[in-house]
């Protein structure tokens, strides 16, 4: 059967209402004093949703989960950073928690303090999230342990964009999420090529069989850490089809993915780069992508994990030509 372009993969969001309430920052406050830890980081950085952002978020979240729980799911959504902060964490934690509210597949908790990364505490969490934390470094052998061991033993790791850029001493943590950061070619103000590379994958139903354009920021993965698809079933990657995307590095065309799952013991991880920009996650289809993803990671969605040099053959979707 011959598919179409969907109507409408990249949208153009509405404004926001140019009466929003602003928010002083904290540099302002204290006369320009550089941040000096993680509260300082979180007051200058991260400001408060006004109704209109809340608005839009909770309009874009899918209003019913693809797969029915399994039991009553919870997920802890940790967001520290102790390297740079993304200002679109306030966005992603609202999302996160609207997809709990609007579908009923799980619920939420908020972190930000290192100690939540005890063996007891976790066993009441389904999935760990870790929304653009950056230079994740715990505080304690055991911390690392219990979250290592949390994913090997049966439950679901999920990351969006800069989760990837943690665990710099830990190699068998970074392995758990499947690369580590290593520059951004493809800028948050460029609006950039994706293919899907299996099409027909359960997580990638949200983009109708068709690759598309989207704007956010893409990381590469230093190609010592990065698992690649001997361990990965890659989702979605930059089509270096396009000529914006490909003339961004002087090393390629080559592959760079973006969405990716895999298994890891007993457990299940779901990666995806996208997540840089507030406007992400105005984007239903994006979101829709990510609740899937959540739910692989939480065993309620399944989902083939079969490493993509493993699997089967599939053509991939590319981008359309035109933006």
């Amino acid at each position: 059967m011959k598919r179409g372009h969907p109507k409408q993969i990249f949208i153009r969001l509405p404004l926001l209402l140019a009466k929003a309430v602003s928010t002083t920052s904290f540099a302002t406050a204290q006369g320009n004093t550089k941040p000096k830890n993680w509260e300082d980081h979180k007051l200058m950085t991260l400001t408060e949703l006004n109704d209109a952002q809340r608005k839009i978020i909770t309009d874009a979240v899918p209003d019913k989960a693809t797969a029915k729980p399994i039991k009553t799911r919870k997920i802890l959504v940790f967001y520290r950073c102790d390297g740079f902060v993304h200002k679109s964490i306030t966005s992603a934690n609202f999302a996160v928690q609207e997809m709990g509210r609007k579908t009923g597949a799980f619920s939420v908790d908020l972190a930000d303090e290192y100690k939540v990364f005890d063996a007891e505490n976790l066993k009441q969490y389904d999935c760990i999230l870790l929304n653009n934390t950056t230079g994740m470094t715990f505080q304690k052998p055991s911390q690392l342990n219990a979250f290592m061991d949390f994913v090997a033993g049966g439950k679901g790791l999920a990351g969006f964009h800069a989760a990837s850029d943690n665990f710099k001493r830990n190699p068998a943590a970074v392995a758990l999420v499947g690369g580590q950061f290593a520059g951004h070619p493809w800028g948050g103000g460029g609006t950039w090529a994706f293919k899907l590379d299996d099409p027909d994958h359960v997580l990638n139903k949200a983009f109708g069989g068709q690759g598309f354009w989207h704007q956010d920021e893409i990381y590469q993965y230093q190609p010592d850490s990065f698992v690649g698809p001997q361990k990965l079933r890659v989702l979605i990657s930059l089509d270096m089809n396009q000529k914006k995307v490909a003339e961004r590095i002087n090393d390629g065309p080559r592959d760079v993915a973006v969405s990716w799952i895999h298994e890891a013991g007993e457990g299940r991880v779901f990666y995806t780069n996208f997540g840089h920009r507030d406007q992400t996650f105005h984007h239903p289809v994006i979101l829709r992508h990510m609740l899937d993803g959540i739910q692989y990671a939480l065993g309620d969605l399944e989902a083939d994990a079969t490493p993509s040099a493993s699997a089967p053959n599939h053509p991939p979707a590319l981008a359309p030509a035109n933006q």
